[in-house]
């Protein structure tokens, strides 16, 4: 805070030069209104060290730039020609910058990427003042304001260049709120008089098209980003000798280091999901389900807690665990973007056990220790791993995190559940796990929460309503099968009879090769490829498919608790082929997006760009990728596990700027000569499971009304389904 520095009255060149002011003044504060005098590149440089902090701090900045108007100026605005001088004043100020930056250096560059992110989140406004008696508006004076409404004033002759404030004999006085506050209210009420409107001196005026230009030319992602370029800054200053002021005081240096490696919240603000959940999470005894939908942010989410954990206890430490290595890479990025320190993957941490042993002996002597750990679940049932739990001390001050938790429910898993953590967040857009009501029961059971409302929930509906994701529209293609096909599946079902449990209703575990020989019937129906074809001849016609991801089937779905990758057989890579033939015939830049690439980082990036049309995946998109650009999604695969088809539908309905709605394709599975077989049981019970997904994806399209009434409607009634009875049902899960 401002009132913990021992700020001085005055701050000379040469003595406590100004340069230190700014940068501690900048560190502990909140919001920062500046008088800015000149705007010219000599002046920014001073500001560099403490603006990456400031703005990483979630500070805001208002700011007046001082220009000179003509008589002729002035006549102008008299008849009303304002508009023309604001043009004026803006080439003007963009040709300063212009020429700024042949000679910038990384402290400028710096400050303008600064300066850019807060005009991305709105946290900077700055206005010309032109004087109206001819001569300058050119106070130089700024107030500083902390968190906790304190404020230091300053003011001097010193004008914002790195000449004045580093080498000329100028000086800056300061004053502050609890010493000296009518003098700081002074210099407040001056600000803002300037700011809200004209005064007998000033004109005000608005410089929209510099904001434009500032944005585009500085563009930057993040805070972290800013941080770490500031503290490359620092460090080219001090191996390089880059600077030719003095350094900056060994206490005040130490002060950045210490501020630059304390965690904070990577956005510009918390969504209210986010401050929901952790709310119901601290009156849930800190444990609980989040069943959040695809997209909606269950990673930030659950890192928040720990943030907001920290700020309590001052200290962190958590164990992530996931089901694949993507999601790993994924959850250590973001943590990173918190700024938590010691971050362990298992997965990229090759020396991890060595790793996690040392910081069991040292939680002897220290059990508040930062630390994050992140590791998949086929590593976490591992003895290495479990060793690690039995022998670190304060394990139950640590955040045990399961993403995807279903998976937490399997039988290896399930055998290992940290008990000894008292803290626990579970994240599943679908927690329930389907025919396995043991599994699911000791999962609700362990993390305190139970279907439907769980500790905090939040379904698609609401994230398309919130705009968090994004509208989309909905296709059913429906392709029949053969009469060979149908007459296998028919084949396969009866002998599947002899493994229902009586007791139960349910397949016996010893059916599972024949439920997946059944499957494959319908995940490879031969129509599919004919559908496409068509398909995709139609939209050519009209508009050629642009970022877009395909699901095909796959014939297995793996086990995460016993692998956190997994190999596609041949007999699927041949199937991919054949897919992929279909649109390199029709000349579209395609990519298998499979198990075990390489170069899938690359893959994705490029999918992005636009450099590759479309991704043909099976399975590997369906958990942890991140890619707001996709538009399109084609579903080949004719899934009946809701987990698959939310989370793939997930994947394309992630906001961008860029995208106005997605558009999604679903091939439906119906049996031949459908108006023809009547009541039949087993082509209705077909049916139906493919009816409950289209429901689905209908119930939240927006053209959920064509869908309905449409061929959807005649197939349900010769097949005696009551479609507005099901639709009905799962609209009850929104309410």
């Amino acid at each position: 805070m401002l009132r913990d520095v021992a700020f001085k009255n005055s701050y000379s060149s040469g003595f406590s030069e100004p340069r230190e002011f700014f940068t501690e003044a900048l560190i502990e504060s909140k919001t920062f209104d500046l008088g800015l005098g000149f705007f010219s590149s000599s002046g920014i440089r001073s500001l560099a060290y403490g603006f990456a902090l400031f703005v990483a701090g979630g500070g805001r900045m208002r700011v007046v730039i001082n220009d000179i108007l003509s008589e002729a100026d002035k006549r102008a605005i008299m008849l009303g020609q304002q508009e023309a001088i604001v043009d004026e004043l803006c080439e003007k100020i963009i040709s300063d910058i212009e020429k700024m930056k042949a000679t910038f250096s990384n402290a400028d560059h710096l400050f303008f990427r600064c300066f850019s992110y807060l005009i991305s989140i709105k946290r900077i406004e700055f206005i010309a003042t032109l004087s109206s008696k001819g001569g300058l508006g050119h106070d130089k004076y700024g107030i500083f304001t902390d968190q906790n409404g304190d404020k230091v004033a300053f003011i001097g002759s010193a004008n914002f260049s790195k000449t004045a404030l580093e080498h000329n004999s100028e000086t800056i006085t300061v004053f502050s709120s609890w010493k000296d506050r009518e003098r700081v209210e002074e210099y407040q009420e001056m600000f803002d008089l300037s700011w809200s409107s004209d005064t007998t001196h000033l004109i005000r005026i608005p410089i929209d098209r510099v904001k434009s230009y500032v944005l585009n030319d500085f563009k930057t992602k993040n805070t972290l980003d800013l941080v770490k370029a500031g503290i490359s800054l620092r460090e080219l200053d001090e191996t390089e000798n880059q600077s030719d002021s003095r350094p900056l005081p060994t206490a005040l240096l130490e002060k950045l280091e210490k501020k630059e490696s304390v965690p904070r919240f990577p956005f510009p603000s918390e969504r209210k999901a986010q401050i929901l959940a952790y709310n119901a999470w601290l009156e849930n005894e800190r444990q609980g389900i989040f069943a959040m939908a695809t997209g909606t942010g269950k990673t930030v989410t659950a890192l928040n807690c720990v943030l907001k954990e920290w700020q309590k206890s001052g200290y962190y430490k958590a164990i992530i665990v996931v089901p694949t290595q993507a999601l790993a890479l994924q959850w250590e990025a973001e943590a990173k973007a918190f700024n938590f320190q010691n971050v362990i993957s298992t997965h990229t941490d090759k020396d991890w056990k060595n790793v996690l042993a040392r910081y069991a002996t040292k939680s002897i002597f220290d059990k508040k220790k930062n630390i994050v750990v992140i590791t998949t679940y086929a590593t976490f049932i591992l003895k290495h791993f479990q060793s690690f739990l039995k022998s670190v001390r304060g394990l139950g001050d640590f955040i045990f995190i399961a993403d995807e938790a279903h998976n937490l429910g399997a039988s290896g898993p399930l055998k290992k559940l940290p008990i000894d953590i008292a803290y626990r967040i579970g994240l599943s857009a679908t927690p329930e796990r389907i025919y396995d009501e043991e599994g699911s029961t000791a999962l609700y059971s362990f993390f305190n929460s139970k279907p439907p409302k769980y500790t905090f929930r939040y379904t698609m509906k609401d994230a398309i309503d919130n705009d968090i994701l994004c509208h989309y529209d909905y296709t059913p293609i429906f392709v029949e099968l053969t009469n060979v096909e149908m007459s296998e599946y028919r084949k396969v079902t009866d002998q599947l009879r002899k493994f229902i449990d009586p007791d139960t209703g349910k397949y016996k575990p010893e059916a599972g090769m024949l439920l997946m020989k059944r499957k494959r019937i319908i995940h490879k129906a031969e129509n599919k490829k004919h559908a496409i074809v068509k398909m995709l001849d139609n939209l050519y016609n009209y508009d050629r498919l642009k970022y877009t991801f395909v699901f095909v089937p796959e014939g297995f779905e793996p086990d995460y608790s016993k692998s956190d990758s997994y190999e596609i057989d041949s007999e699927d890579i041949h199937l991919i082929d054949e897919y992929g033939d279909i649109f390199k015939n029709r000349r579209y830049h395609y990519h298998k997006y499979i198990s075990g690439l390489d170069d899938a980082p690359e893959v994705l990036n490029s999918f992005a760009r636009g450099d590759i049309d479309v991704l043909l995946s099976m399975k590997c998109l369906d958990e942890g990728v991140d890619i707001p650009r996709a538009e399109n999604a084609i579903f080949l695969s004719s899934t009946g596990n809701p987990r698959q088809f939310i989370q793939r539908r997930g994947r394309v309905l992630r906001k961008h700027s860029n995208k106005e709605k997605a558009h999604i394709w679903d091939m439906i599975i119906i049996p031949p000569d459908i108006e023809e077989v009547g009541d039949n049981s087993l082509e209705k019970n077909l049916f139906t499971g493919e009816v409950k997904r289209i429901i689905n994806f209908a119930a939240l399209a927006d053209n959920r009304v064509k869908i309905i009434y449409g061929q959807l409607n005649s197939l349900c009634l010769s097949l005696g389904i009551d479609l507005f009875e099901l639709l009905e049902s799962e609209e009850q899960q929104y309410n």
